[in-house]
């Protein structure tokens, strides 16, 4: 559990660092800019997080490894989990934080584990308690509260909720297809990651951008004067990837479920550090702190079969 927890800790800081990066002039700069940001920025997050991974597999001596788990027939489904999870998912995820700020489209883009524990269910027949539902509901209207206040600015809320429902499908669906292919003892949760991310960065390079006439932008940012940009979208990348690899370890050792609750907690801790990096203060009204603190407990206790945390040795 403790895995999906700090899973769930990190994405949030990567959440906060993405969203600081999308708002920077050269994502707004014009309305080209503002249309392909969500593409371009998740391009080169996948791209950079394909890096970090590659770092850690490589000094780990891994990769020969990686490329055998991609030739087995659950390697093969971890690529369609990249795909869905990825280039659906995370564009998704990646326009609900454009499109409706940090802290609400983390929020937004959280009921994915409803998806997936439903999905899960049917197709993996994971067991889930009664109490298990309820706290599941609870964290989510949670996190309907954390969504909901009058005085929060969104610069376009219907799109917004267009990327939290192509979020939440997208990785609902990938947590499902990747604890099946974890069973795997060839496909370990490094190689799994590294599989994910290398063949998200590729779909987006390959087909997404020279599809929307992206490539143009994207080169202009590494070319022009973009300051801190790149430098903060890689470090949201390596937040990333740190999030991913205790995700999997979680789905690996606890199922798709439990760990798409305990991960969903990333929603309240993206308020926690928007209001200790940003000094943002304007999100913190009693709601969203009650609502944060009901996202968390509720998500780890939805998380928890208390008959196996109670049972005597």
């Amino acid at each position: 559990m403790r895995y999906g927890i700090l899973a769930g800790i990190t994405w949030a800081l990567e959440t906060v660092i993405l969203g600081a990066a999308l708002a920077m002039t050269p994502f707004v700069s014009s309305e080209q800019a503002i249309f392909l940001a969500p593409f371009v920025s998740t391009f080169l997050h996948d791209a950079c997080s394909a890096v970090w991974a590659g770092f850690y597999n490589g000094l780990r001596r891994n990769m020969y490894d990686v490329w055998k788990a991609l030739q087995t027939k659950s390697g093969k489904f971890v690529v369609l989990a990249a795909i869905i999870g990825g280039p659906v998912g995370m564009t998704g995820y990646v326009l609900a934080v454009n499109y409706m700020g940090a802290s609400v489209g983390a929020v937004a883009s959280a009921i994915f584990p409803a998806i997936g524990a439903v999905l899960a269910y049917f197709f993996l027949k994971e067991k889930m308690q009664w109490y298990r539902w309820i706290l599941l509901v609870a964290t989510l209207l949670g996190v309907y509260g954390l969504s909901w206040s009058p005085d929060l600015a969104m610069s376009n809320f219907f799109f917004g909720v267009i990327g939290a429902l192509m979020c939440a499908f997208g990785w609902g669906i990938e947590a499902v297809i990747l604890a099946r292919c974890l069973q795997d003892p060839e496909v370990k949760d490094e190689y799994a990651l590294q599989i994910r991310q290398t063949t998200s960065a590729l779909v987006y390079g390959i087909v997404i951008l020279p599809t929307l006439r992206g490539w143009g932008f994207t080169i202009h940012l590494f070319t022009g004067d973009t300051g801190w940009l790149l430098v903060m979208i890689a470090f949201a990348a390596l937040f990333a990837t740190i999030s991913y690899l205790f995700y999997y370890r979680a789905i690996a050792e606890i199922g798709a479920s439990k760990a798409m609750a305990l991960n969903v907690s990333y929603s309240a801790w993206a308020i926690v550090f928007t209001v200790l990096i940003f000094r943002d203060k304007s999100i913190l009204t009693p709601v969203t702190t009650g609502c944060s603190i009901i996202v968390i407990i509720c998500g780890i206790l939805a998380a928890a079969d208390f008959k196996e945390l109670f049972r005597k040795e």
